[in-house]
């Protein structure tokens, strides 16, 4: 946050919270965690897969990733899981005193194929409908208890939400969870391509919560570039990954998101 004399206004910035999802795991992944904090990212976005609420598995990866950075680094950990058993990932990654854990508030369900209207709805592009992951709502009952749980871990707590899911779903939870996080790509892999329908999504969750008086954050997490992070200025948090791991200059790139 800056204020602009001139206008006497104040103005925020978007904070950018660095997956390392696509940092190799070889001896040059500590380099790279000191050339992204250096570049001044907000946060450092642990990506938790147990590979079963998604295909992928980065449990191990990312234990390794989220200790290596607590041991070398005051940037907070932005923890995303994308799990089945909430309550045993929150065991294994609060110790490392994450700022913020967040979770799905979906659950799998059966693996079918998916919905391929319902994809074009969403702006999607026709390789990426092709032998998805069905998910169902978790009961209130459980988001209940996964929110207590983060909470008595001494960790913020976050609500993700993937693509299908509608934005009025997690509007009951709002006044007791310090951030939403919604999906712009579809939940396990990096690389994806920006589902155009976010845009609406969080400009919508924005006007709830400013008509609530409520002071919950928002953050977009997929497809992150220079062209997409300009159609979710309303968010407060960007989680931004192979687009800025591959970028030869970690600095500009950090610098010139935040100024897009």
């Amino acid at each position: 946050m800056y204020i602009d004399f001139k206008q006497k206004e104040v103005i925020c910035k978007v904070e950018i919270s660095a997956s390392v999802l696509n940092i190799k795991e070889d001896d040059n992944e500590i380099n790279a965690f000191y050339r992204l904090e250096s570049a001044k990212i907000d946060y450092f976005h642990i990506d938790v897969m147990d590979g079963m609420f998604v295909q992928n598995n980065t449990v191990e990866m990312m234990q390794k990733y989220a200790d290596n950075i607590k041991g070398i680094s005051n940037v907070p950990l932005d923890v995303h899981l994308m799990v089945e058993d909430v309550k045993k990932y929150v065991d294994v990654f609060a110790p490392c005193m994450p700022n913020i854990i967040n979770f799905h508030i979906e659950k799998t369900g059966n693996s079918c194929l998916y919905n391929e209207e319902k994809a074009k709805n969403l702006g999607e592009q026709n390789d990426t409908i092709d032998n998805k992951i069905q998910y169902v709502l978790r009961s209130d009952d459980e988001i209940i208890k996964n929110i207590n749980y983060i909470k008595e871990n001494e960790c913020k707590v976050g609500i993700a939400i993937n693509p299908e899911t509608d934005i009025e779903e997690v509007y009951k939870y709002l006044p007791y969870i310090h951030n939403v996080l919604v999906m712009s790509v579809h939940p396990g892999k990096g690389g994806q391509k920006f589902i155009e329908n976010t845009e609406k999504k969080v400009n919508k969750l924005k006007d709830y919560i400013k008509d609530n008086n409520l002071e919950t954050e928002i953050e977009v997490d997929g497809g992150i570039n220079y062209d997409t992070i300009k159609l979710v200025r309303n968010a407060d948090i960007v989680a931004v990954g192979k687009f800025l791991i591959d970028a030869k200059d970690y600095k500009f790139t950090v610098n010139s998101l935040k100024n897009s």
